[in-house]
């Protein structure tokens, strides 16, 4: 009885509003505006209306054929679509060699002349109907050359892109001695080639969506059928619809939609520059997203593990790789824990130290104003800021700065008793080793922090409990269904022989079961490869 009376309520007050609100002009109009008319100056009046402000939207009106019996009009963008393509393909085929046009026109009905002019007059090497306005807007938008013909309510849609992009290049970000140089571009079309001509399957599949309200970016996602996990693809391709946002500008604003832990300090999405890297994470039954104007293609499922796999660990022999790879493995705790442990053996745990290197440095802090912990926060914030003003200054002056700016003011700061001398050391290599495995850098610069405050208030005990939360949530993470520290938890012997070594490639038979791939088997040779005249040699 109380629900109905709250309900009568409720429709009285919506009654009211209505009746003291200005009367809602109708949709009607909205809708006229997105949908094509046989008229052809009613369309170009709408278009006009939405593409008018842009002194860069170019509208070129004329007549097909010598005649001059039926009117037409293109619009582009200068600047995103190819000047010279328009004119010789377009604009001079339409206009002058349209004798087959104009017979069309006389002997047969004159809904037969978009078919003649789409199949017979313009040579272009993609071409599609269009029926609604809204479609007109995007392919224009995208660097398109749409044509209206008067009496057709259908567009036709012209690949006519030409806006000038980045060659590729060697990626900056990911350099290698051994491998492929090429890198992925800002210009979707490209990257989506160069993932192509590593991976000629036919099988590779491409799927693309347009998000962003206003920006109305083309984002691709790409995997290899057979191989990639069914139920990733499926959530991936949920996660990016239900992306709802004005702008997405960069692949780190997909990331930042699609993760799973969107709190955590640990990215759960990879990102590369590399084609060859993107490309065999791939192979192994990841998906890549590539969103148009960024070199960075992001990967899912991303393992812990990964931030310490490179390409070039595949390209050379296994026993160097899996050295080096030891190698970035200790250098993350290195340089994760290195000045907390310096704070706690200063604070509270001098006793561990021997008697020289004691005495050594505590006649080094001799006349130091700050606790060891001002100290060591000190130091790690003017390394963060020597570190960033180099990475943003031109690459020249940038590198100047950042040695120069460590080693004076690294000198100057030991020499005025600000700091001590192995302060100044301990930092050095922190930040050098933390160079090492840069995938982890987020997470380490603020992890650092967070253990040295720790240290300075528990010792070593502090180091330990930040330390077992930063497994224990390591532990909790996942990434689009995967465990984020498999094949460790859980323990998955057949994936570890990726891990801690790098066994030879004809060893790696399958692919990762952490990562559900459809079909496992990667190489089916059972033996050791030799030559196939061995035995009569010997």
């Amino acid at each position: 009885m109380f629900e109905k009376q709250k309900n009568f309520f409720k429709l009285l007050k919506i009654a009211k509003s209505r009746q003291h609100s200005p009367p809602q002009q109708s949709n009607v109009e909205d809708d006229l505006k997105y949908t094509i008319d046989v008229k052809l100056d009613h369309n170009l009046s709408v278009l006009k209306g939405f593409l008018s402000k842009g002194e860069d939207v170019i509208f070129r009106e004329f007549r097909l054929g010598d005649k001059n019996k039926t009117k037409a009009f293109i619009c582009w963008i200068d600047g995103l679509a190819d000047q010279e393509y328009i004119n010789t393909s377009i604009i001079k085929p339409l206009m002058r060699n349209i004798q087959i046009v104009e017979k069309q026109e006389g002997e047969i009905q004159t809904a037969n002349l978009l078919k003649v002019v789409e199949e017979q007059i313009i040579s272009a090497s993609s071409l599609k109907e269009v029926t609604s306005m809204d479609e007109v807007l995007g392919a224009v938008l995208s660097g398109q050359t749409v044509l209206f013909i008067d009496g057709f309510s259908t567009v036709l849609n012209i690949a006519s892109v030409g806006f000038i992009s980045r060659a590729v290049t060697e990626p900056e970000t990911e350099t290698v001695v051994r491998g492929p140089k090429e890198g992925f571009t800002e210009s979707i079309l490209t990257n989506t080639s160069l993932i192509r001509r590593k991976i000629k399957n036919p099988k590779l599949v491409f799927k693309s969506y347009i998000l962003g309200k206003q920006t109305h970016t083309t984002v691709c996602i790409s995997y290899i059928d057979g191989i990639a996990n069914p139920n990733v693809v499926e959530e991936v391709i949920s996660r990016l619809k239900r992306i709802e946002t004005d702008a997405i500008l960069e692949s780190g604003y997909i990331e930042q939609y699609i993760e799973d832990h969107p709190l955590s300090l640990f990215s759960t999405i990879g990102n590369s520059e590399k084609v060859d890297a993107v490309a065999g994470k791939m192979l192994e039954g990841r998906v890549a997203i590539l969103c148009d104007g960024t070199p960075f293609v992001l990967t899912v499922p991303r393992l812990f593990i990964e931030n310490f796999q490179i390409s070039e660990d595949y390209y050379t022999r296994p026993y160097a790789a899996t050295f080096l790879r030891w190698i970035r493995m200790l250098s993350f705790p290195f340089s994760l824990i290195t000045p907390a442990a310096y704070v706690a053996v200063e604070t509270y745990h001098q006793e561990m130290l021997p008697t020289i290197l004691l005495t050594s440095m505590a006649a080094s802090r001799e006349g130091i104003p700050f606790p060891a912990v001002i100290e060591s926060l000190m130091m790690v914030i003017v390394f963060e800021i020597l570190r960033e003003s180099g990475v943003r200054l031109p690459r020249a002056v940038g590198q100047a700065v950042s040695i120069v700016g460590a080693l004076v003011i690294g000198q100057a700061a030991v020499q005025a008793g600000l700091v001590s001398a192995p302060m100044v050391i301990v930092v050095a290599l922190t930040g050098i080793t933390s160079f090492i495995v840069s995938p982890l850098y987020d997470f380490i610069i603020i992890a650092r922090l967070a253990l040295i405050i720790l240290s300075s208030i528990l010792g070593f005990y502090g180091v330990g409990v930040g330390l077992m939360f930063m497994i224990a949530h390591l532990c909790s993470l996942s990434s689009f269904g995967t465990p984020f520290l498999a094949p460790f938890t859980p323990l998955i012997w057949s994936d570890l022989k990726d891990t801690f070594i790098r066994l030879p490639l004809w060893l790696m038979r399958t692919r990762p079961a952490s990562i559900g791939s459809g079909n496992r088997t990667r190489y089916i040779a059972p033996d050791m490869p030799k030559p196939e005249n061995e035995g009569e040699q010997k």
